[in-house]
């Protein structure tokens, strides 16, 4: 897929030394999160992001030429125990959220422009805790995915009274389903 990249950008990618960093934006019920893998925090297209370090873990990200599908995960490790119940209240099926890759230049500076990786919405949160450590795990789809899923609505009167009471604009539809209209026959 061609994306569109500042040229400062694309001369970072071809460079020997690679510094690649993650910004991830999501939404919860309390509002945005914003975080990156990098120690402290950043500014960047306005917003102030927070440094998450290594503890911020990103799935895989696919892309094909066919039109599927998919998905990735975004996942905090080392969560202190009360911010997990956090993540469980503050977590709603269908919030979006935003992957960018970005690239660092020597001096740690962010070299302009990013490139979005991956957007979809909020599927499941996953928490694994053992002895040793707490992982809270997001999921994330592709919006593609409502394909999949059959629509209950349908072109009655019934329907659309459940979507905008009072309006008449399939009142008549099942009368004239199964009625023969002349058309064009003068």
């Amino acid at each position: 897929m061609s994306r569109d990249l500042t040229p400062g950008f694309a001369a970072a990618l071809a460079a020997q030394d690679l510094r690649p960093v993650i910004f991830f934006e999501g939404e919860f019920a309390s509002g945005l999160v914003r975080i990156w893998s990098g120690l402290g925090t950043i500014d960047w297209d306005g917003k102030i992001w927070t440094g998450a370090g290594s503890l911020l873990g990103l799935g895989s990200i696919e892309e094909a030429e066919q039109v599927v599908a998919s998905g990735t995960s975004i996942s905090l490790s080392g969560v202190p125990l009360e911010m997990v119940a956090l993540a469980i209240d503050e977590a709603r099926q269908g919030l979006p959220g935003r992957v960018w890759l970005g690239l660092l230049t020597e001096e740690r500076g962010l070299i302009a422009d990013p490139v979005q990786a991956f957007t979809g919405r909020l599927d499941v949160p996953e928490i694994t805790d053992d002895a040793q450590s707490c992982t809270v795990t997001i999921s994330y789809e592709s919006r593609l995915i409502d394909l999949n899923t059959a629509r209950s609505w349908r072109y009655t009167h019934e329907s659309q009274q459940a979507l905008h009471p009072g309006d008449m604009g399939f009142a008549f539809v099942t009368s004239i389903q199964d009625r023969e209209i002349t058309w064009g026959r003068g």
